[in-house]
Formats: C-alpha cells, sequence, structure tokens
C-alpha cells in the first residue's frame, strides 16, 4: 500500500446536502422547514419567546445571592504537590509558587491565588508561598519542617 492509494471506506463520508435546489433533490421548496411561519424564514432567535404570554424565566422567582467580589482559588491538596516533587516536576528545596505550580502543570492558571488542603502526607521539607492554607495543611507542613506563607495581599481577601 502506498500514500497515494490511501482512501476511506466504501460509505464512511457522506456529501452534504444542498437545501433549496428544486423538488427532485427531496429537499427543495421549504429546504426542510416545513410550511410557512416565524420559523421557516430566516434570522428567528426565539429561544425564550413563549407568544407574547409572560415566559417561565420571569414567572418564577429569584432566589439566592453571587457575591461578585468573591475570589476564585486555585484548590491544591498536600497530597498533588508531594505527588510533583516525587516525578520530578517540583523540587521541594526551592519555594513553592504560584509560578511553580503552573510550570509543574499541577494549576491551569493563576486564578486569585492558590489555598493549599490538607489531604495527603508531607513526606519533604516544603516551603509555600500561597494565599490561603486550611488549618490542617498549616499543621502538616509545619509537622513536616516546612514553613507556609500565607501572602499579604491575598491574606486579608482569604
Amino acid at each position: 500500500m502506498k500514500l497515494n492509494e490511501l482512501r476511506d471506506n466504501e460509505g464512511a463520508t457522506h456529501s452534504r446536502i444542498r437545501v433549496g435546489r428544486g423538488i427532485g433533490s427531496g429537499k427543495g421548496k421549504t429546504g426542510g422547514r416545513g410550511v410557512k411561519g416565524q420559523k421557516s424564514r430566516s434570522g428567528v432567535a426565539i429561544k425564550g419567546y413563549e407568544g407574547g404570554q409572560m415566559p417561565i424565566y420571569r414567572r418564577l422567582p429569584k432566589r439566592g445571592f453571587t457575591n461578585i467580589f468573591a475570589k476564585n482559588f486555585n484548590v491544591v491538596s498536600i497530597e498533588r504537590i508531594e505527588a510533583a516533587i516525587e516525578a520530578k516536576k517540583l523540587d521541594a528545596k526551592n519555594t513553592i509558587t504560584v509560578e511553580t505550580l503552573i510550570e509543574a502543570g499541577i494549576c491551569r492558571r493563576a486564578l486569585d491565588g492558590v489555598r493549599v488542603l490538607g489531604d495527603g502526607e508531607v513526606k519533604s521539607k516544603l516551603t509555600l508561598e500561597v494565599a490561603g492554607a486550611s488549618k490542617s495543611a498549616i499543621e502538616k507542613i509545619e509537622k513536616a519542617g516546612g514553613k507556609i506563607t500565607v501572602t499579604a495581599a491575598a491574606a486579608s481577601e482569604v
């Protein structure tokens, strides 16, 4: 078999249905849209429209509250940090910050900082500089001889 002999299996690809190309095509005249009415025409956007009746999203009461000042943190467990150290993606000797966690592939992007949770065990002596940490995480890191610094800018926001 050569590169110029490669092709799809018979029936694997279908040609696009060309709409509105005469009665004999099977999709002529109305082009598969049915007959008359608003939806048969172009430029229709009637997602929440209920024919002039008060829409359900306006009939139902609104509940809850969204805090527009809420901080969105990357949540990282000690377990994941330890796994990255064992996989040689992180160096336990250096200070671990948001940037180093992103480089290691633990966080995808810097949100409003990193919050460390105490899931898992600490084997190495860690130095962390993060926006926040749970009590159990601080306890475990300090017990292992490490140090955790909650950054001043993010400390008031946690």
